[in-house]
């Protein structure tokens, strides 16, 4: 009755050392597998990689243009040909004694004219007298950088923000150059755009627009749209602005190596701990910087901004150097430096390739007393040495101001050298005159006294009797 009630279990067809057995062969294909496809996998050549990623980036800003192109014709199409209604102007009154500036695409027409400058058959310029201002910015960088932690302490802010992941530990800057030698900025050209950074050149929309449409029909143009530069930039809009374009190049060695530990925390934190040391070196950039300016608009309250970034056509050469572990250290892994290299080339085309853009607010260029700087009490000791006689009439202004930005007792100080210093100029050409003087009246007494006391006559005199 009692096995009747208690039905026997199916025995398991693998025992307990077969399933250890193939649980163990298992965990042993997953390692070598890791290791084949993620450690030991041999990546693409360099060039193979670049070209792939140019074509990438290429296609992205292709289909941005395209569709600007596009929604600029449907809006177009909604507004008719009458083009949009004029909306009646809410600004404040303007001023009649102040002449306003002329529209924006009349502006750049004029400043074309004005500056000689033929944007069809303009040649580039080499800016030699830009990459020396550069150079010089930059050596100044680097030398203060030697004598100041500020750039290490910003790096590791930066490194170790809230950005960083948990199974990373504490990243730490080991080594850090900045080079030693200077970008080459060459071949500048200036190109009207649009308020949305596209060529104003019906050509150049085309060529950009076209390649991926081979079906679709070409409008035809107007000649002169293509011919005269002066007729496309007066039809553009009221953002139109001018775009300085320029190559730029460098070849050098810019280091950051850092240390720091991958963290495994499961099924506890810190179960497992492996130690990551990774250097990378910028190589080589190439690239076309694009540089435009922003006007302000006073009816926004909006300022002057400077925008800047580079084509889609950069090259970026990265070298990577990697060592992991603690005792038996696996070097150089290749899958690591393609995963880094692809990360700060993602982390570069989101913050300056087109059509993203780094845009900066300008300060006002209007010359003000706080911004100004230079040997003030030089220059009014000059002044009155230059000026003679008629600078001690100056004297009182000079001290005034200079009174005024160095105190009023080393102010009457200076006022009353200056005032010494006028009165000696003062003194020494009275007596050079002084001295020049009696040699001329000796010269006409001599010559009196040959005539003769007789011959003596004062002119205008009457006639002795």
């Amino acid at each position: 009755m009692a096995t009747e009630m208690c039905p026997t279990r199916p025995e398991s067809s693998l025992t307990f050392t077969q399933g250890l057995i193939v649980g163990q062969i298992s965990v042993v294909l997953v390692v070598v597998a890791f290791i084949k496809y993620f450690i030991l996998g041999d990546t693409p050549s360099s060039e193979v990689t670049a070209t792939i990623r140019a074509a990438e980036r290429r296609s992205r800003t292709l289909a941005h243009k395209r569709s600007l192109l596009l929604q600029r014709e449907s809006r177009q199409q909604s507004l008719g040909p009458d083009g949009p209604l004029q909306q009646p102007s809410l600004n404040k009154k303007k001023s009649a004694i102040l002449r306003g500036p002329p529209p924006a695409q009349a502006n750049i027409g004029a400043i074309l004219n004005k500056t000689y400058y033929r944007v069809d058959s303009h040649q580039p310029e080499s800016l030699d007298w830009f990459n020396v201002l550069v150079a010089q910015t930059i050596a100044q960088f680097r030398s203060d950088a030697q004598h100041d932690d500020a750039i290490l302490l910003s790096l590791s802010k930066a490194l170790n923000g809230p950005v960083r992941p948990d199974f990373i530990d504490e990243i730490k800057v080991t080594e850090l150059s900045l080079g030693d030698d200077f970008p080459i900025f060459s071949n500048c050209r200036i190109i009207p755009v649009d308020e949305d950074g596209l060529d104003l050149n019906p050509r150049e929309r085309e060529r950009d627009y076209y390649p991926t449409h081979p079906h679709t029909p070409r409008r035809r143009q107007p000649h002169h749209s293509h011919d005269d530069p002066a007729a496309y930039i007066a039809a553009a809009g009221p953002g139109a602005r001018l775009q300085a374009r320029m190559d730029v190049d460098l070849s050098d060695m810019i280091t950051m190596a850092i240390e720091t530990k991958l963290v495994l925390n499961y099924p506890q934190a810190r179960t497992a701990v492996l130690p990551v040391a990774l250097s990378v070196s910028v190589v080589r950039f190439s690239g076309t910087l694009r540089i435009s300016f922003i006007p302000s608009n006073p009816s926004t309250a909006t300022p002057t901004m400077m925008t800047f970034s580079f084509l889609d056509d950069y090259r970026l050469d990265l070298s990577m150097r990697s060592l992991m572990g603690s005792r038996s250290r696996l070097q150089d892994v290749p899958k690591i430096a393609q995963l880094i290299e692809a990360r700060l080339h993602r982390w570069f085309d989101e913050r300056a390739v087109e059509p993203r853009f780094q845009e900066i607010e300008l300060p006002s260029l209007w010359p003000r007393k706080k911004n100004t700087r230079g040997p003030d009490s030089n220059t009014g000791a000059t002044d009155a040495g230059s000026s003679g006689v008629g600078g001690s009439s100056n004297m009182g202004e000079t001290a005034s101001g200079t009174s005024g930005s160095m105190g009023r007792a080393k102010g009457k100080d200076i006022a009353r050298e200056l005032r010494d210093e006028a009165r000696k100029e003062v003194e020494a050409e009275i007596g050079v005159r002084s001295d020049r003087e009696p040699n001329h009246l000796r010269l006409r007494r001599r010559h009196l006294g040959d005539l003769g006391d007789d011959e003596f006559s004062m002119p205008g005199s009457l006639p002795s009797t």
